[in-house]
């Protein structure tokens, strides 16, 4: 997609530090953060939602999960994590290519918390 942000930043167009990358997907830090730290896991090519995902993707995108979290919550001195992914207008999806959301978190941190018991 051409004016695509997220594709733009794949292709260079646009600079961003990396946290982590691999083939298929990159980490950079959000720009208007929820918590220090907060970060995008980004696919490098288009895919609208997860569902888009091709599965023989899956071992790639974990690795990425895996890596980028591993490095923020050592940078941040993180003691937890969530991991978020909007899907779709009513998912609160703003940008339509897939992404997921990294907040390294910790005790008492003031956020509000995703599950309740």
């Amino acid at each position: 997609m051409e004016d695509c942000i997220f594709c733009k930043i794949a292709r260079r167009e646009i600079k961003s530090e990396m946290i982590y990358e691999n083939d298929n997907f990159f980490s950079i830090l959000d720009r208007e953060p929820e918590v220090p730290g907060h970060s995008l896991i980004i696919s490098k090519k288009h895919f609208e939602t997860a569902l888009d995902l091709p599965n023989s993707l899956g071992q790639e995108f974990f690795n990425c999960v895996k890596n980028t979290t591993l490095k923020l919550m050592k940078k941040y001195k993180a003691s937890g994590f969530n991991l978020l992914h909007n899907g779709f207008a009513d998912g609160e999806q703003i940008i339509p290519h897939f992404h997921i959301h990294v907040l390294p978190r910790k005790k008492n941190d003031g956020k509000i918390k995703f599950i309740k018991k």
